[in-house]
């Protein structure tokens, strides 16, 4: 399990951001699109684990399967590119501009929200018996979870805004965390060790990821959850998305380039 040091791996988090930026619209899409089905994949997994043993702890320990399969596998999450994209900016790379980083941004948000949606439908297709019976135990929940985590907010205005938005920032920092983990290590096993930490801690804590969100509230509302898509819009994913680009941007990217990258000069000798 070789262990990259923080400048080694710090460079290859800018040359990975690089190539996000000049990918194709295709690749970019597919990836995306692929990224969002297996992490909802997972959602769903650790809620039935949950729900089928009583235990969140570890419902949470396994949900960071679906993480590290979809990043061995080359895919690409939002909350990945949030922090990574910047970067090659920052480095003034040829052909990366903030043009691109908006670009790269809003496909990689198409095609999560796409495959996210996708297995929401295959899911709640399981949960009813295609639509023919009420949502079954773990299908309950998930309505629940959606109706927390909107109108849950919603009832405290401004400070359950503030609570979503720093919930989100937490999160990112985690998931960003466990994004920039995989490239400490040039061994799969490294590699899932290192991921695997920061994801359970944001899927434990109850943080607040934009990907995720795109299962479990669209599949809430399939399952008969009390609340409307403009709640889920306004309550939790607009904020969150905003949250999780502070969160992955500000404590991992930026602070990881400023002082692994772009170093201070050494105070001199006494």
């Amino acid at each position: 399990m070789a262990y990259l040091a923080p400048a080694e791996f710090v460079s290859k988090m800018i040359d990975a951001g690089e190539s996000k930026l000049l990918m194709s619209t295709r690749d970019t899409l597919i990836r995306a699109y692929m990224a969002g089905a297996i992490l909802a994949l997972a959602a769903a997994f650790a809620v039935s684990v949950t729900v089928n043993t009583g235990n969140p702890l570890l419902g949470a320990l396994l949900f960071p399967v679906g993480f590290c399969m979809l990043y061995l596998l080359g895919f690409d999450l939002l909350t990945g590119v949030f922090t990574l994209a910047p970067l090659a900016v920052f480095d003034r790379r040829p052909g990366a501009t903030w043009g691109g980083v908006m670009r790269n941004w809003g496909l990689v948000f198409v095609g999560n929200f796409a495959g996210a949606m996708t297995v929401a439908l295959f899911m709640a297709i399981i949960f009813t018996n295609g639509f023919t019976e009420a949502p079954n135990a773990i299908g309950q929940k998930i309505g629940h979870i959606g109706e927390g985590r909107t109108v849950g907010y919603a009832a405290h205005g401004a400070a359950g805004m503030l609570t979503l938005f720093v919930r989100a920032v937490m999160c990112n920092w985690m998931v960003s965390t466990g994004v920039v983990a995989a490239m400490m290590s040039t061994s799969v096993s490294g590699k899932v060790i290192a991921m695997w930490m920061p994801i359970l801690v944001f899927f434990y804590m109850g943080f607040e990821h934009s990907i995720v969100n795109m299962y479990l509230f669209p599949s809430g509302l399939m399952l008969g959850g009390q609340f409307t898509f403009m709640d889920y819009m306004i309550w939790n994913e607009i904020p969150t998305v905003i949250g999780n680009l502070v969160g992955g941007l500000t404590f991992v990217g930026a602070t990881l380039y400023s002082t692994h990258y772009k170093t201070a000069p050494k105070r001199k000798a006494a």
